[in-house]
């Protein structure tokens, strides 16, 4: 009894790689809101620096706390975007 594997045709082959391209780029729209999440964490901290210069130091804590948070949350949009990409 021989088994007969299914053959992938042209059709599905390109339906799949184009389905991969259109997630891949659609994942990598949260990278759109970490840069500027970002940009409104740093201007969160001229603000505040503008508004009471004593408070230096706690604030750049927070700072660079919801920096590696934003990034993070970035990072984990372009991995689930090559995750798409090439599995």
């Amino acid at each position: 009894m021989s088994s007969i594997a299914p053959t992938k045709t042209v059709f599905y082959i390109t339906i799949v790689t184009a389905s991969k391209m259109i997630g891949a780029g659609l994942a990598t729209i949260g990278l759109v809101g970490a840069g500027a999440g970002i940009g409104v964490l740093f201007a969160g901290l001229v603000h505040g620096l503008a508004r009471s210069p004593y408070h230096v130091d706690v604030l750049f804590r927070y700072t660079i706390l919801g920096f590696a948070l934003t990034e993070a949350m970035g990072l984990l949009a372009i991995m689930m975007s090559f995750l798409i990409l090439y599995t």
